[in-house]
């Protein structure tokens, strides 16, 4: 019973030194403050951003020689010359972004899937040599749906390290051709019976995969806007302009369809430009704790 009570006692001595080791324990020193706050800014100069994005784009064409399936004799060849509607078609883009962060820099990677849409129409007119009043006219428009893998490297500046982090970006990429197609509509006006009869024939489309090239390179730039939400995620929205610099038709499938040969249509070489506009949110893959924030310290 001896050896009990005093076993007992011992514990209660244990505890109570340990509780008033707790109470007597002293909070951290500011150098002590200071120290970790260093170490942690030094941490948080490097970090891996990973994150899903899309949006929107509208495509611009710029003509490197021009093309047609019709040999002008007795006119201008700039009257049956092709007119292209820029920035008009929307199309859409998916990417995905791996980013390193180092020191305000950061190097990007981001693949992205890229739907193109853009435009052109050409015109051709028969008189009658005998009568002015008797012609025909057909106006034919003709939309391209061009699907690339692009592979870009970007370079971007954060411009300020607050909450709300503006940057720019600048880049090159590679683009691989996935699908294209192609539909031509076509209408009329027929006065060569004597009177005014309009028309409209039914739409070809066609998979035109062969008359573009397999791939194209190009150059790119923008800016965009980092917005922390407080809990290491980040909402972001890019603005990106892409600037081709290679022909994106195949010279040597230029002639190769024969249904859009025979309604007049040919592909000019063309090089691509484009304007993208994405929202996403990135996630970084350190200090995934809710307890500390990444932008802190920032």
């Amino acid at each position: 019973m001896k050896r009990i009570s005093l076993l007992l006692v011992c514990c209660l001595t244990i505890m109570t030194a340990e509780g008033q080791e707790k109470k007597q324990k002293k909070p951290a020193s500011p150098a002590y403050k200071e120290k970790k706050a260093r170490e942690d800014a030094k941490f948080l100069n490097k970090q891996w951003w990973l994150g899903l994005k899309g949006g929107a784009n509208l495509s611009k064409v710029s003509v490197e020689k021009s093309y047609s399936a019709i040999a002008p004799t007795n006119y201008d060849y700039s009257d049956i010359a092709k007119r292209y509607t820029n920035f008009d078609l929307i199309g859409s883009q998916v990417t995905l972004e791996a980013t390193f962060y180092f020191k305000g820099f950061s190097f990007s990677f981001q693949p992205t899937y890229q739907h193109t849409r853009f435009i052109y129409t050409t015109s051709y007119a028969w008189t009658s040599t005998l009568e002015a009043t008797n012609h025909v006219e057909l106006n034919f428009e003709q939309e391209q749906k061009v699907d690339h893998a692009i592979v870009p490297l970007i370079v971007k500046y954060d411009i300020t390290g607050n909450k709300i982090r503006p940057y720019v970006q600048v880049g090159v990429y590679a683009a691989m051709l996935l699908n294209a197609t192609k539909s031509v509509f076509v209408k009329g006006i027929d006065n060569a019976a004597g009177g005014v009869n309009e028309f409209t024939d039914a739409s070809v489309i066609v998979g035109a995969k062969d008359l573009f090239a397999d791939n194209h390179w190009g150059l790119m730039g923008g800016a965009g806007l980092n917005y922390n939400l407080g809990n290491n995620v980040r909402l972001n929205v890019d603005v990106i302009y892409r600037y081709g610099m290679s022909n994106i038709v195949s010279a040597q499938n230029r002639y190769a369809s024969d249904r859009l040969s025979g309604i007049g249509d040919v592909m000019d070489d063309l090089t691509l430009d484009n304007l993208a506009i994405s929202v996403g949110c990135l996630f970084p893959l350190r200090f995934l704790s809710s307890g500390f924030k990444t932008l802190d310290l920032k």
